[in-house]
């Protein structure tokens, strides 16, 4: 944990690389942003790849791993522990997305279209299997392995991480609409200081990363359903 002190500037890279990809994508096809919003998940999929083959390299550079980032130690944790915080993610993410919608759209509950809008099914496919997992390690290993684990004041090694843990959402996908900025950075803020303090408290990332890859799959099986399911997408956006 120690050796790698001087990852916490990557803090912000989701947060840039993700209004880039929107805007040269918009470019390259000649289409405004929101007709390729769609394609957020695959986007998200791509650079968690990414980012979680940069973390790696970085961190041999510092003769440490990616494990020892996140401060992972096999057998430390229960199971109940797991159930329990993959409980917590669920509901505080669910009630931080209902309360961030009326706030924000008033209306409960609320849930922007594009997130779940069909994709290529082959892709949809791969999504299920690629987006969770990818997401949770790439996620976690920055916000909580190059943030929390490496800022040494303890309100700013929680609350820092945090925000940028819920900015990056609201660039996923980028929409220059400052309603919906606002509302993925309030839906999602109170989940990530949560599980930033947990984090901070136990040093236990196995919880953390089983329940975020949970609401991931929800996710994911979303957009497979609307992709293969006729009519399911109208069906959906109708509901709002």
């Amino acid at each position: 944990m120690g050796k790698n002190k001087n990852l916490a500037y990557l803090l912000p890279i989701r947060c840039i690389v993700f209004p880039l990809i929107f805007v040269v994508g918009a470019f390259i096809t000649r289409k405004d942003m929101d007709d390729i919003s769609n394609w957020w998940s695959i986007a998200a999929s791509v650079v968690n790849i990414l980012l979680i083959l940069l973390l790696a390299v970085m961190t041999r550079r510092n003769n440490s791993s990616y494990w020892e980032l996140i401060n992972f130690r096999k057998g430390q944790t229960r199971v109940k522990q797991i159930v329990l915080i993959s409980l917590m993610i669920l509901f505080v993410g669910m009630s931080g997305m209902y309360i961030a919608g009326a706030v924000c759209y008033g209306v409960i509950p609320y849930s922007p279209p594009m997130m779940i809008a069909p994709i290529p099914v082959v892709l949809a496919v791969l999504n299920v299997l690629i987006l969770p997992v990818s997401t949770a390690f790439a996620e976690d290993g920055l916000y909580l392995g190059c943030g929390v684990n490496q800022i040494k004041s303890k309100y700013a090694a929680i609350f820092i991480p945090a925000f940028f843990f819920a900015l990056q959402h609201s660039f996923i996908p980028t929409l220059f609409d400052v309603r919906f900025i606002v509302y993925r950075f309030l839906s999602f803020f109170p989940l990530t200081i949560i599980l930033c303090w947990y984090y901070h408290k136990k040093r236990d990332p196995m919880p953390i990363l089983v329940g975020h890859a949970i609401i991931d799959v929800a996710t994911a099986m979303q957009i497979l359903a609307t992709s293969t399911i006729p009519g399911f997408y109208d069906k959906m956006c109708s509901m709002q």
